[in-house]
């Protein structure tokens, strides 16, 4: 089992930043994917961005140059910074971790106020 812990959502106005981070623990193998996920009110989730290993990064293209993910060098934390943030970006944000099963986070609310 992995468990999945999520902070740092909140209430920001337009170009403002904000860190989310996702603490991971439990049976952890190597070559997992992390990631975030968003879902605004009546739409569907979607990727926002995932890391797997190192430093192999993948971003949504609404997300490209303004959102950046990260580990820690232990690779039981993964944040993701959000930075130029517009009222679009607002939903609710769930960390994701995948390996043979996948794994979601409770959800941290992310509001951009114009």
């Amino acid at each position: 089992q992995v468990q999945l812990v999520e902070s740092g959502g909140g209430l920001v106005q337009a170009g403002g930043s904000l860190r989310l981070s996702c603490a991971v623990s439990g049976m952890i193998f190597g070559g997992n994917v992390m990631g975030w996920y968003r879902q605004a009110p009546g739409k569907q989730r979607e990727l926002v961005a995932t890391i797997q290993g190192a430093d192999s990064t993948n971003y949504a293209d609404s997300v490209k140059g303004r959102f950046t993910i990260s580990k820690d060098n232990a690779k039981t934390t993964v944040y993701l910074q959000m930075n130029s943030l517009k009222p679009e970006d607002t939903a609710v944000y769930y960390c994701h971790y995948r390996d043979y099963n996948e794994y979601w986070g409770q959800g941290t609310q992310v509001t951009v106020s114009s």
